[in-house]
Protein backbone atom coordinates (compact mmCIF):
# COMPACT_ATOMS: atom_id res chain seq x y z
CA UNK A 1 0.00 0.00 0.00
CA UNK A 2 1.16 3.53 -0.71
CA UNK A 3 1.02 6.23 1.95
CA UNK A 4 0.98 10.01 1.60
CA UNK A 5 1.55 12.01 4.77
CA UNK A 6 1.88 15.54 6.07
CA UNK A 7 2.76 16.92 9.50
CA UNK A 8 2.67 20.33 11.10
CA UNK A 9 2.96 22.02 14.48
CA UNK A 10 2.25 25.52 15.77
CA UNK A 11 2.91 27.25 19.06
CA UNK A 12 -0.64 28.58 19.25
CA UNK A 13 -1.67 32.06 20.28
CA UNK A 14 -1.11 31.93 24.05
CA UNK A 15 1.86 29.70 24.97
CA UNK A 16 5.36 31.17 24.95
CA UNK A 17 6.94 27.99 23.55
CA UNK A 18 5.96 24.83 21.72
CA UNK A 19 6.13 21.69 23.87
CA UNK A 20 4.70 19.43 21.15
CA UNK A 21 6.82 17.24 18.87
CA UNK A 22 5.89 15.46 15.64
CA UNK A 23 7.47 12.73 13.52
CA UNK A 24 8.34 12.88 10.72
CA UNK A 25 8.97 16.62 10.57
CA UNK A 26 8.36 16.83 6.82
CA UNK A 27 5.67 15.62 4.45
CA UNK A 28 6.29 12.67 2.15
CA UNK A 29 5.08 9.54 0.42
CA UNK A 30 6.10 5.90 0.34
CA UNK A 31 4.98 2.30 0.40
CA UNK A 32 5.86 1.69 4.03
CA UNK A 33 6.73 0.75 6.58
CA UNK A 34 6.61 4.26 8.01
CA UNK A 35 6.20 5.68 11.50
CA UNK A 36 4.04 8.72 12.26
CA UNK A 37 3.75 10.09 15.79
CA UNK A 38 2.64 13.06 17.89
CA UNK A 39 3.88 13.86 21.40
CA UNK A 40 2.58 16.58 23.71
CA UNK A 41 4.95 17.61 26.49
CA UNK A 42 3.07 18.10 29.70
CA UNK A 43 2.03 21.73 29.98
CA UNK A 44 2.68 23.15 33.43
CA UNK A 45 5.39 20.58 34.10
CA UNK A 46 9.14 21.08 33.86
CA UNK A 47 10.66 20.89 30.38
CA UNK A 48 7.73 19.38 28.53
CA UNK A 49 9.45 20.18 25.25
CA UNK A 50 12.46 18.11 26.32
CA UNK A 51 10.22 15.19 27.27
CA UNK A 52 8.27 15.16 24.01
CA UNK A 53 11.39 15.46 21.84
CA UNK A 54 13.23 12.75 23.78
CA UNK A 55 10.22 10.44 23.61
CA UNK A 56 9.92 10.77 19.84
CA UNK A 57 13.65 10.40 19.28
CA UNK A 58 13.73 7.20 21.33
CA UNK A 59 10.51 5.73 19.94
CA UNK A 60 11.57 6.24 16.32
CA UNK A 61 15.31 5.51 16.49
CA UNK A 62 14.87 1.85 15.50
CA UNK A 63 14.01 1.34 11.83
CA UNK A 64 10.34 0.78 10.95
CA UNK A 65 11.56 -2.49 9.38
CA UNK A 66 12.69 -3.82 12.77
CA UNK A 67 10.77 -6.41 14.77
CA UNK A 68 10.23 -4.03 17.70
CA UNK A 69 6.56 -3.79 18.66
CA UNK A 70 4.99 -0.36 18.79
CA UNK A 71 4.22 -0.70 22.49
CA UNK A 72 7.88 -1.47 23.17
CA UNK A 73 8.84 1.74 21.41
CA UNK A 74 6.74 3.71 23.89
CA UNK A 75 8.07 1.77 26.86
CA UNK A 76 11.61 2.54 25.69
CA UNK A 77 10.66 6.21 25.41
CA UNK A 78 9.30 6.13 28.94
CA UNK A 79 12.52 4.64 30.29
CA UNK A 80 14.61 7.17 28.36
CA UNK A 81 12.79 10.06 30.02
CA UNK A 82 13.09 8.48 33.47
CA UNK A 83 16.82 7.92 32.93
CA UNK A 84 17.26 11.51 31.72
CA UNK A 85 15.57 12.79 34.86
CA UNK A 86 17.79 10.61 37.03
CA UNK A 87 20.78 12.34 35.44
CA UNK A 88 19.20 15.81 35.49
CA UNK A 89 17.22 16.15 38.71
CA UNK A 90 16.21 19.71 37.85
CA UNK A 91 13.94 18.21 35.17
CA UNK A 92 12.02 16.04 37.62
CA UNK A 93 8.31 16.08 36.80
CA UNK A 94 8.54 16.37 33.03
CA UNK A 95 6.35 14.06 31.01
CA UNK A 96 4.66 13.65 27.64
CA UNK A 97 1.86 11.96 25.78
CA UNK A 98 2.76 9.86 22.75
CA UNK A 99 0.53 8.49 20.01
CA UNK A 100 2.44 6.47 17.41
CA UNK A 101 1.36 4.60 14.30
CA UNK A 102 3.43 2.07 12.36
CA UNK A 103 2.08 1.76 8.81
CA UNK A 104 3.14 -1.52 7.21
CA UNK A 105 3.52 -2.27 3.52
CA UNK A 106 0.54 -4.67 3.56
CA UNK A 107 -1.84 -1.97 4.82
CA UNK A 108 -1.72 -2.87 8.52
CA UNK A 109 -1.65 -0.07 11.09
CA UNK A 110 -0.12 -0.85 14.47
CA UNK A 111 -1.07 1.86 16.96
CA UNK A 112 0.47 2.53 20.37
CA UNK A 113 -0.79 5.29 22.62
CA UNK A 114 -0.40 6.91 26.03
CA UNK A 115 -2.13 10.12 27.13
CA UNK A 116 -4.73 12.40 25.61
CA UNK A 117 -3.30 13.07 22.18
CA UNK A 118 -5.52 11.30 19.65
CA UNK A 119 -5.63 9.16 16.56
CA UNK A 120 -8.71 9.45 14.37
CA UNK A 121 -9.68 7.06 11.56
CA UNK A 122 -11.68 8.26 8.56
CA UNK A 123 -13.43 5.91 6.12
CA UNK A 124 -16.39 6.69 3.87
CA UNK A 125 -16.43 10.26 5.28
CA UNK A 126 -17.03 8.98 8.81
CA UNK A 127 -14.68 10.04 11.60
CA UNK A 128 -13.93 7.60 14.43
CA UNK A 129 -11.55 8.00 17.35
CA UNK A 130 -9.18 5.02 17.52
CA UNK A 131 -7.27 6.03 20.65
CA UNK A 132 -8.69 6.27 24.15
CA UNK A 133 -8.28 9.48 26.12
CA UNK A 134 -6.32 8.61 29.25
CA UNK A 135 -7.94 11.33 31.32
CA UNK A 136 -9.99 11.68 34.47
CA UNK A 137 -13.08 12.79 32.55
CA UNK A 138 -12.84 9.94 30.02
CA UNK A 139 -12.76 7.46 32.88
CA UNK A 140 -15.76 9.14 34.50
CA UNK A 141 -17.67 8.93 31.21
CA UNK A 142 -16.74 5.25 30.81
CA UNK A 143 -18.05 4.55 34.32
CA UNK A 144 -21.29 6.38 33.60
CA UNK A 145 -20.57 9.06 36.19
CA UNK A 146 -20.30 11.90 33.68
CA UNK A 147 -22.22 12.75 30.53
CA UNK A 148 -20.11 13.27 27.39
CA UNK A 149 -21.91 16.60 27.01
CA UNK A 150 -20.45 17.77 30.31
CA UNK A 151 -16.80 16.90 29.62
CA UNK A 152 -15.85 20.34 28.28
CA UNK A 153 -17.17 22.02 31.43
CA UNK A 154 -15.60 19.66 33.97
CA UNK A 155 -12.88 21.26 36.16
CA UNK A 156 -10.64 18.18 35.78
CA UNK A 157 -11.00 17.88 32.00
CA UNK A 158 -7.26 18.44 31.43
CA UNK A 159 -6.00 15.92 34.02
CA UNK A 160 -4.18 13.05 32.31
CA UNK A 161 -4.12 9.62 33.98
CA UNK A 162 -1.33 8.09 31.88
CA UNK A 163 1.82 9.75 30.65
CA UNK A 164 5.38 8.88 29.73
CA UNK A 165 8.13 9.95 32.10
CA UNK A 166 6.47 9.82 35.49
CA UNK A 167 6.85 6.13 36.33
CA UNK A 168 5.64 2.72 35.11
CA UNK A 169 3.03 3.01 32.38
CA UNK A 170 0.59 0.79 30.50
CA UNK A 171 0.59 1.30 26.74
CA UNK A 172 -2.64 1.04 24.76
CA UNK A 173 -2.15 -0.97 21.56
CA UNK A 174 -4.43 -1.61 18.58
CA UNK A 175 -4.09 -3.13 15.12
CA UNK A 176 -6.20 -2.11 12.12
CA UNK A 177 -6.39 -3.31 8.52
CA UNK A 178 -6.47 -0.30 6.23
CA UNK A 179 -8.10 0.09 2.84
CA UNK A 180 -7.34 2.40 -0.06
CA UNK A 181 -8.93 5.79 0.63
CA UNK A 182 -8.61 5.67 4.42
CA UNK A 183 -7.29 8.71 6.25
CA UNK A 184 -5.61 8.76 9.67
CA UNK A 185 -5.27 11.89 11.79
CA UNK A 186 -2.89 12.16 14.77
CA UNK A 187 -3.16 15.29 16.91
CA UNK A 188 -2.36 16.87 20.25
CA UNK A 189 -5.14 18.20 22.46
CA UNK A 190 -4.31 21.70 21.30
CA UNK A 191 -6.54 20.81 18.35
CA UNK A 192 -9.28 18.85 20.09
CA UNK A 193 -9.70 21.32 22.94
CA UNK A 194 -10.44 24.06 20.38
CA UNK A 195 -12.22 22.19 17.56
CA UNK A 196 -15.03 19.68 18.15
CA UNK A 197 -15.30 16.36 16.35
CA UNK A 198 -18.02 17.53 13.98
CA UNK A 199 -15.81 20.35 12.72
CA UNK A 200 -12.76 18.08 12.52
CA UNK A 201 -14.81 15.64 10.44
CA UNK A 202 -15.98 18.43 8.14
CA UNK A 203 -12.43 19.58 7.50
CA UNK A 204 -10.82 16.18 7.03
CA UNK A 205 -13.55 14.96 4.65
CA UNK A 206 -13.55 18.08 2.48
CA UNK A 207 -11.34 16.40 -0.13
CA UNK A 208 -8.20 18.49 0.32
CA UNK A 209 -4.75 16.92 0.25
CA UNK A 210 -3.04 16.14 3.59
CA UNK A 211 -0.82 19.24 3.61
CA UNK A 212 -3.72 21.64 3.08
CA UNK A 213 -5.92 19.75 5.53
CA UNK A 214 -3.51 19.77 8.47
CA UNK A 215 -2.93 23.50 8.16
CA UNK A 216 -6.66 24.10 7.86
CA UNK A 217 -7.08 22.23 11.17
CA UNK A 218 -4.26 24.19 12.82
CA UNK A 219 -5.59 27.52 11.59
CA UNK A 220 -9.10 26.61 12.77
CA UNK A 221 -7.76 25.85 16.26
CA UNK A 222 -5.89 29.14 16.34
CA UNK A 223 -8.97 31.03 15.17
CA UNK A 224 -10.92 29.46 18.03
CA UNK A 225 -8.42 30.78 20.56
CA UNK A 226 -5.25 28.75 20.12
CA UNK A 227 -4.78 28.38 23.87
CA UNK A 228 -2.35 25.46 23.53
CA UNK A 229 0.29 24.16 21.13
CA UNK A 230 -1.33 22.51 18.11
CA UNK A 231 0.18 19.53 16.29
CA UNK A 232 -1.38 17.45 13.51
CA UNK A 233 -0.11 14.56 11.41
CA UNK A 234 -2.16 12.98 8.63
CA UNK A 235 -1.72 9.84 6.55
CA UNK A 236 -3.72 8.97 3.43
CA UNK A 237 -3.76 5.46 1.97
CA UNK A 238 -3.43 5.09 -1.78
CA UNK A 239 -3.46 2.14 -4.18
Amino acid sequence: MRYVWATGTHQGRIRDRNEDSVYPETSGAGSGPIIVAVADGMGGHVAGNVASALALTTATEASPDSDIETAERLLSANEAILEHVREHQELSGMGTTLTLGLFLEDGTLELAHVGDSRCYFVRDNELRQLSTDHTVVAELVALGHLSPDDVDKHPQRHLVTRTLGLGPVTVESKTLSLETGDRLVFCSDGLTSMVNNDEIQRIVTAGDDPEATIWNLIETANSAGGVDNITVAMVDTRA
